[in-house]
């Protein structure tokens, strides 16, 4: 947003003249040069003069030559009007005096296209043309780790990495200060949003969708739902910033420090408790089928008494965690 006035996009297909310009100067340069010298010798001062300043002030036209590669787009200013973005690859000519803008040029993040070995050597170039090219690439935005408490005031450690790009180049120019750190901002804030939704695990009595009844939604459990909402409410924000986002994943997920070795042991607990019933489960219904057994084969007849000190002995003997050691009875039952 430019001055308070929404900017759309223009683009400026009709300027692939890129090569026919550049002929054109090369041939200007050659006969201002010819004439200077044929000038200087017979003495002609008022075209020996004019050859002059067209060699002095002749590359000016030349400022007008831009260059792009696929995926590249350039957002052209012509006195602080905008007037069109180049999008296509090929060689253009525009006016000479076009200022190519790119608010992001020397923002970098942890993100690809950004980190990598030639990062200062771009930065600190002379000519400045590539850093003022957008690029329209899909770009992979791993944000930085946060400590987001979760439903349950548990603090969580959680990373994401966004896949973006840039649709409409004139609102991430004029629409945002800087796209590139807007889009990091609201990774942050979309992320908390989401995150304080869910708890970590799946825990009782929480809604995680909003319609007011208990789910099983959680960070561990839920990460495709909870990525998949983490990327919609970038999206909505971005949007006026001419950004889309492709895909938002979770690629870090874990307690925090300070309770995580707390949190490991309850998980510990949990588990045995969870193991130890299914080993009473198993061993209730083995000491079943081994009376229902002995019933109906007439093996033994067992009073009550005799019946319950075999449950117990073979409860012992399954649930226990060492092997038992077997007392043969050589003598009467009784």
């Amino acid at each position: 947003m430019k001055d308070g006035i929404i900017v759309n996009e223009k683009i400026l297909s009709n300027k692939k003249n890129g090569m026919p310009m550049l002929l054109l100067f090369i041939g200007l340069y050659l006969a201002a040069t010819a004439l200077c010298v044929l000038s200087s010798i017979f003495l002609i001062i008022p075209i020996m003069v004019i050859s002059i300043i067209y060699l002095s002030l002749g590359w000016i036209p030349l400022l007008g030559l831009k260059v792009l590669g696929p995926q590249e787009a350039l957002v052209l200013t012509l006195f602080g009007d905008y007037i069109g973005t180049l999008k296509e690859a090929g060689f253009y000519y525009v006016h000479p005096f076009c200022v190519s803008v790119n608010p992001a040029a020397k923002t970098y993040l942890n993100q690809s296209g950004d980190v990598d070995a030639s990062r200062k050597e771009r930065a600190d170039s002379s000519t400045q043309t590539y850093g003022k090219k957008i690029s329209l690439k899909v770009m992979t935005l791993n944000n930085n780790r946060q400590k987001i408490n979760d439903c349950l005031g548990n603090p969580v450690e959680i990373g994401i990495a966004v896949m973006w790009r840039v649709t409409d180049t004139a609102k991430a120019v004029f629409h945002v200060d800087n796209y590139k750190e807007y889009l990091s901002l609201q990774c942050d804030s979309a992320l908390r949003n989401i995150v304080r939704i869910y708890p970590y695990d799946i825990a009782p009595n929480v809604d995680t969708t909003g319609d007011g009844i208990a789910d099983e939604g959680s960070l561990r459990g839920s990460s495709d739902v909870v990525a998949e909402r983490i990327r919609n409410e970038i999206q909505s924000k971005v949007a006026e910033a001419g950004l889309e986002i492709l895909e938002a994943r979770i690629t870090y997920l874990a307690y925090a420090p300070e309770i995580a070795a707390v949190m490991l042991q309850r998980q510990q607990a949990s588990a045995i408790i969870d193991a130890r019933k299914m080993i009473v489960d198993g061993a209730v219904g083995m000491v079943e089928m081994a009376l229902d057994r002995l019933n109906q084969n007439h093996v033994v007849e067992l009073d009550d008494e005799r019946k319950a000190a075999m449950v117990s002995n073979l409860l012992v003997v399954l649930c226990g965690n060492r092997d038992a050691q077997p007392i043969v009875n050589s003598g009467s039952i009784y």
